[in-house]
């Protein structure tokens, strides 16, 4: 059984555990990571806007300004995946594999599904209370067109039923 867990930092615990209850047997574990580009991105467009303004034409200061933030975050963002997917690997206590992916978040995750038995991910919206608004554009989109059965769970204790909204007005 090849079941995918979705690592988001804040979350990933619950959906470590929720592995060890609903899918102890499970004999491919991934757990997955996606980087999306937008941080590092914003940092390059900087890095080159300032390059752009106030130099002689064919003049590259790229030595006298140092290196490209952009490059900096990217590795950042890698340290920190890095330490949660260890720290995820060590929580999870038996055999995984791991992948990383970068780019638009929602469709990297649900590439990454392809072939899966199991999605694991969890709610990334309003965690106040049971209903839609508890899932965030993300896991809405992957919940939504993931290639296989999803475990959608709360990071947390659920909301009580008391959270429902009540029932639509009944019209004849």
């Amino acid at each position: 059984m090849r079941v995918i867990v979705w690592l988001v930092e804040g979350t990933w615990p619950a959906c470590v555990d929720a592995v060890r209850t609903h899918a102890p047997g499970a004999s491919d574990v991934v757990l997955l990571h996606v980087s999306g580009p937008e941080v590092a991105d914003v940092a390059h467009g900087a890095f080159a806007g300032l390059l752009g303004r106030g130099h002689p034409r064919g003049h590259t200061p790229a030595g006298s300004w140092g290196s490209d933030p952009g490059d900096r975050l990217t590795d950042l963002g890698g340290t920190s995946a890095a330490e949660l997917m260890d720290a995820a690997a060590a929580r999870l206590g038996g055999p995984c594999a791991r992948m990383e992916r970068t780019g638009r978040v929602e469709r990297e995750v649900v590439a990454a599904a392809e072939g899966a038995d199991l999605l694991v991910l969890a709610r990334d919206g309003d965690r106040a209370g049971l209903g839609p608004h508890s899932l965030g554009p993300a896991a809405r989109f992957v919940v939504d067109h993931a290639p296989c059965p999803v475990l959608l769970v709360w990071p947390e204790a659920a909301p009580g039923l008391a959270t429902l909204p009540p029932p639509p007005p009944h019209h004849h």
